[in-house]
Order: C-alpha cells, then structure tokens, then sequence
C-alpha cells in the first residue's frame, strides 16, 4: 500500500460502530448506508488487541469520524458511561460520539439514559433506542447519521481500483483503451494510451468497462480533464438510458456491491496492520491500570 492510496483511505467521514449486537444491527447494514453515501465500519472485540486501543487507533488514524458505541455490550475493563464521558472530554471537538442501545421497558431507565449522555455528557449523535425488529433499526440510525452529516463533503463514496481495471471504446478513429484509476456510483477517473479526441461534455456511447472484474456496457459524459504527475487525467460521468446521472438500475446493485468490497477490504486492511503496530505498544495507547481490568498481563505482551 503506497501513501497516496494510504491517504485515500484515510481521507473522508467514516463512521464507526464499536461492539454492535448483530442481531439488532448485522453487518449487511454496511453495503446499503454506502448506497446513501455513509461509508461505515463494525469494530469488534478480541483477545488480540483491547478494545480501548483500537478506539483511540481509529480516532487517531481517521481524524473525521463518528463512533457508536452499543452499550449493552459487556466488555472487560469497561464501564461505558464512566468510558464515553472520558472520551468526549479528551476529544470533544474533534470526533462525534453516538450510543446505541437495546430499547428499555422502562420509560424512567431511557429518560435516564438519554438526560447523562445527550445533557451531561454531552454527546452529539444522539442516544438511540434499538427495536428488537432489525429493519426498524437501519431507518433509526440512518436518519440520525444523515442529521449528523456522516456523508461528509462526498454525495458517493469513491473507490481506488487495481490494474485489472479498464476502459475501452471505438471512435472515428479507432479503438480507445485506457486504465481506471478511481470510481463511484456516478463518475470514474481514467487514463488513456494516447490522446483523447473527444470534446468536453461530449456523451461516449457503449464504453467497455471492467471495475476489479465487473464488466459492464455504459453510456458515459467527460466532464473534467487535469494533469496529474504529467500525465492526463479524465473524469466520465456514467449516463443510463433514461439520461439521468449513472448507471442503469439493474447493474447498480452489482456496481455498489464491488465498491463497497473494495472500499472496505483496503479500510480494513489498513485497521489491522495498525491495530498489529498497537499490539507492540499497548501502553501508548492504556494505563497499566486499564490493561491489568482489561485482561492484559505483561506476560502477554
């Protein structure tokens, strides 16, 4: 992983759920916030690495972040109400916080819930009741990461592509093949072998096109060219049959199921190779005190 791909994935809002209970939120969750534009991750505990230094690895590593955190989750060496308040102390302003939480039968316990977080603590991402029913769930949490901008700057979420991916399409004056360099459910960036003779906000009929080794047919726009490192880049923007902004209905569930690999598979890779490099060094990240109530002897270190 080079830096500018290490600094693609670092850049842009992501949200973070910490210990989610699946069956109130399953990870299927994931791949339909990122058809909204959310690009999102689950953080699970382990022996490996304690939770506490995964936490503070993330808010380091991705500095424009949302974390949830499900408090029903028991985890050793955590109190969540005495941890969350310690966490929006230390970084109030620089990450957003969120409690997510199985829904009480007690009116009293949620108004208690709800009055330390949200008025006492202070957390800005609101202090969620979770329904026993899943499908409720995702349009309790959408509606509050879309109140909280969770999409940032971006309106789709762009994904670096690898060497398999290419465009071709015929012309006037024969076939045109290039490289792909980047693509989101509305655009793509890519590089050709020679010149393009094509004008500005010209459409391009039927252009071939192979995203990680999804190959589809799409009409698409050249709407921007700039010259990167020497050499040009040209931004398309796909164009379906009806002539609105990307691809036909039918293929952008397959299109957002491979953005959505690719996206999360190089996030997570990273997350791990860092969570590896805090593993060496526990104590950057936890007191002794935190590591001894979290099951961690210096014997296993």
């Amino acid at each position: 992983m080079n830096e500018d791909q290490r600094e693609h994935i670092i850049e842009g809002r992501k949200t973070f759920f910490i210990v989610p209970d699946a069956t109130l939120m399953p990870e299927t969750f994931l791949e339909d916030f990122m058809a909204r534009g959310y690009e999102t991750y689950i953080v699970g505990d382990d022996r490996y690495c304690p939770l506490k230094a995964k936490v503070e690895v993330i808010i380091e590593t991705f500095t424009d972040s949302i974390l949830f955190f499900y408090i029903d989750m028991p985890i050793k060496g955590i109190k969540w109400e005495k941890y969350i308040k310690e966490l929006q102390e230390k970084y109030m302003g620089r990450i957003l916080i969120g409690v997510l939480y199985a829904k009480r039968q007690s009116d009293e316990e949620k108004a208690w819930l709800e009055k330390y977080y949200l008025f006492d603590v202070g957390i800005q991402c609101g202090c969620i009741a979770l329904e026993y029913q899943k499908n409720k769930n995702f349009a309790l949490i959408d509606k509050v990461m879309y109140a909280n901008q969770a999409c940032g700057r971006r309106k789709n979420i762009r994904a670096i592509c690898d060497t398999r991916s290419k465009v071709s399409f015929v012309t006037k004056h024969g076939q045109i093949k290039g490289s792909i360099l980047d693509v989101s459910l509305s655009h793509f960036s890519c590089i050709f072998e020679k010149t393009l003779d094509i004008q500005m906000y010209e459409k391009v009929p039927k252009m071939l096109i192979n995203i990680n080794g999804l190959h589809f047919v799409s009409d698409a726009i050249l709407i921007m060219q700039r010259k990167k490192n020497g050499v040009m880049l040209n931004v398309f923007v796909f164009s379906n049959s009806m002539g609105q902004q990307g691809v036909e209905s039918d293929l952008q569930p397959r299109l957002l199921e491979r953005i959505y690999q690719m996206t999360s598979d190089k996030a997570k890779s990273l997350m791990r190779f860092k969570f590896e490099e805090a593993r060496k060094d526990l104590k950057k990240y936890m007191s002794d005190d935190d590591l001894w109530e979290a099951g961690f002897r210096d014997f296993e270190l």
